[in-house]
């Protein structure tokens, strides 16, 4: 630019001191300015786009610095704090698992799971605290400031609806107080209700998830919470340590069963941290039946050989159509006449759902029933060719024996059995199509839903969703169960849930049936 202004300086001068020669003196003059001029415009020009191009290189490097340094802030931040995770889209999460050289194929379950696993070693190693933990502590952090309300009453009317509102709000409606008190403790907090609502002005809830270990943290159990969008008159919580029957006596013969959806059996044991040993200790079961195990085929004998102590009999079936995805197993300390994988129908036995183990008094199934998925695209299969298959693959059995069946069977069969009934009749585990395939296809088939047949009246989740803080305030659904034939359903002496162990997104199970 300054040489352009000297340029223009120059002809200025020449138009003035010159104005008086004639035009043929000046006309040489006035070309070797233009000449000159004209110069210093591509000297400028050169220059002005050399300038621009440095500029856009240092931009350019300053932005992937920012994006660099962007990334490994967010992989720190999903470290440090897992359950963000569960707040990501699958845009997002395939993103960061290309970032950080993990398979980023499957659905957003499965691209969880792996960056979980992924993250397994550096997270265990963070102040002692598994992946469970940590998610666990962060869902607190994530609530809103002015803290949902949690209700419990257990003399509500039928047609009095629990929900939530935001402790500062207030209703211009005429209301009354009333108090309400959890089973579990006695502490009483003040509600405002009218014909048709209830509105709580502080949390019920308080205190932290319990751990993915086995210890009981008895300052929270959102269990005993009763919360429901629709609960009817009559309905109580549920509380094993007040809800289970005394133990058998020692010279009673009995079996006790656990089952549980562990959600990745690998990420369970290493990311989270669990001890099945532990539980076998403080359960002292006989039979283990697990679901979800997304274990391969090339994984099976080193988890067996290192999983129990005691327990010498293990039968595994994994997914063959998608690797890292489903599988189920029976781990047993008594040993079974015999043993079978799926059920005898190809295209359902590819994904390692079904095994079945004969004892001498009953055959037991552990099964993980396809879930519809999003947008509910498997409900057809599910409910035309699994359920119907599955239903008369156990009245085959029963020929000979009584069945019982366990495991994540993807439905919650009644309101009770979900804590928001009305917002979920279009989602997976409970359309009316699966709720009615359920009870045709088991229980008018003379199955027994032994829970339910022990707990008429409590409202009692296996499966909290990690995200919107499931488990913390107790929104669940009761997905996972024991059914029996008909014939030895006298014999249950106990059906139960451990809501205490958080390890998964889904709590084991128990059975004790007498022999």
């Amino acid at each position: 630019m300054p040489l352009l202004l000297r340029g223009a300086s120059l002809l200025r001068i020449y138009h003035c001191g010159l104005r008086g020669a004639n035009f043929s003196s000046r006309k040489p003059v006035l070309t070797n300015l233009n000449f000159t001029r004209d110069g210093m415009r591509a000297t400028y020009s050169r220059r002005a786009v050399s300038k621009k191009t440095d500029i856009k290189n240092d931009e350019k490097s300053v932005v992937e610095e920012e994006d660099a340094a962007g990334s490994d802030l967010e992989m720190e931040r999903v470290r440090s704090d897992p359950s963000q995770l569960q707040l990501m889209t699958v845009k997002e999460l395939r993103e960061l698992t290309r970032r950080m050289g993990v398979s980023g194929k499957g659905t957003k379950k499965d691209l969880v799971s792996a960056l979980m696993d992924s993250l397994g070693v550096e997270v265990n190693g963070k102040g002692g605290k598994s992946s469970s933990e940590l998610v666990s502590l962060s869902e607190e952090s994530l609530k809103r400031k002015s803290d949902a309300s949690v209700v419990v009453e257990q003399k509500l009317e039928s047609s009095e609806v629990i929900s939530e509102t935001p402790s500062k709000k207030r209703s211009r409606t005429k209301q009354k107080s009333i108090k309400a008190t959890t089973l579990e403790e006695n502490s009483v907090s003040n509600v405002k209700i009218n014909k048709t609502s209830v509105q709580k002005e502080t949390l019920v809830v308080k205190g932290a998830v319990p751990k993915a270990g086995l210890s009981h943290n008895d300052n929270s159990e959102p269990w005993t919470v009763l919360v429901h969008k629709k609960p009817q008159a009559g309905w109580i919580p549920y509380n094993p340590k007040t809800m289970r029957p005394p133990p058998l006596t020692k010279d009673t013969r009995a079996l006790k069963i656990l089952s549980w959806n562990v959600n990745g059996l690998k990420a369970l044991l290493k990311s989270r941290g669990f001890s099945v040993q532990q539980l076998a200790e403080r359960e002292d079961f006989d039979v283990l039946c697990l679901q979800e195990t997304k274990m391969q085929e090339k994984d099976v004998e080193v988890i067996k050989d290192t999983l129990l102590d005691g327990y010498t009999n293990s039968f595994w079936t994994c997914s063959v159509s998608k690797l890292g995805y489903s599988g189920t197993a029976i781990i047993s300390r008594v040993k079974p006449l015999s043993i079978k994988y799926g059920l005898g129908v190809p295209d359902h036995d590819t994904e390692g759902r079904v095994v079945t183990v004969e004892f001498d008094d009953f055959y037991l199934l552990t099964a993980y029933v396809p879930n519809s998925g999003d947008g509910l695209r498997r409900l057809t299969y599910r409910v035309t060719e699994w359920d119907p298959s599955l239903g008369n693959y156990m009245k085959e059995l029963e020929k000979s024996k009584p069945v019982i069946l366990t495991g994540d069977l993807n439905c919650a069969h009644q309101e009770i059995d979900i804590h928001d009934p009305a917002g979920n009749r279009r989602s997976a585990g409970f359309t009316n199509e699966e709720r009615e395939s359920f009870e045709t296809n088991f229980l008018s088939k003379g199955f027994v839903d032994t829970f339910r047949k022990q707990h008429p009246n409590v409202v009692a989740y296996s499966y909290w969703g990690y995200r919107h803080n499931g488990r913390k305030t107790n929104k669940g659904w009761r997905l996972d169960y024991f059914l029996v034939s008909e014939s030895i359903a006298e014999k249950v002496h106990d059906s139960y849930i451990l809501p205490d162990i958080s390890a998964s997104d889904h709590s084991p199970l128990g059975l004790v049936l007498k022999l």
